[in-house]
């Protein structure tokens, strides 16, 4: 019983964080835009900030959290310890990301709108890895 409530909670997490993962880059592709207004970067700097700091991050520990749970509970197989590797690097992103909403509170953005359409497709890419080596434990 108490496995299940943890994975639903992982899941309910993983969602959560790829949710904001997928999104705030979206948003920085157009935050990053030399158009816009100092009152829409505002707005943008707002909706950033909330979703990293009050979605993405505190899921971001949730789905660790109960992973590592989930993780005593079951056998350290090979897919287990890549699925390990490729959280550790969206994490990693998650980081990195954070570093470049402080540059846009800052009026610092060092990157283009072309650089952060790409960038919003590093989480999709490691979300289909993930998701493959959870369902076929190869």
């Amino acid at each position: 019983m108490i496995f299940n409530i943890i994975k639903v909670i992982h899941i309910v997490s993983v969602i959560s964080w790829m949710a904001g993962l997928l999104y705030l880059p979206r948003i920085f592709v157009y935050h990053a835009n030399p158009k816009i207004t100092a009152e829409t970067s505002n707005t943008f700097k707002i909706m950033e900030r909330r979703l990293y700091r009050y979605i993405c991050t505190p899921a971001a520990y949730a789905a660790w959290i109960t992973g590592l749970v989930l993780a005593y509970y079951i056998s350290f197989e090979i897919w287990l310890l890549l699925k390990i590797l490729f959280v550790s690097i969206l994490t990693i992103y998650h980081f990195i990301c954070g570093k470049w909403l402080a540059n846009f509170a800052t009026n610092n953005n060092l990157h283009s709108e072309k650089f952060y359409r790409f960038a919003n497709e590093i989480p999709t890419a490691i979300l289909i890895i993930v998701i493959i080596l959870v369902v076929f434990k190869p």
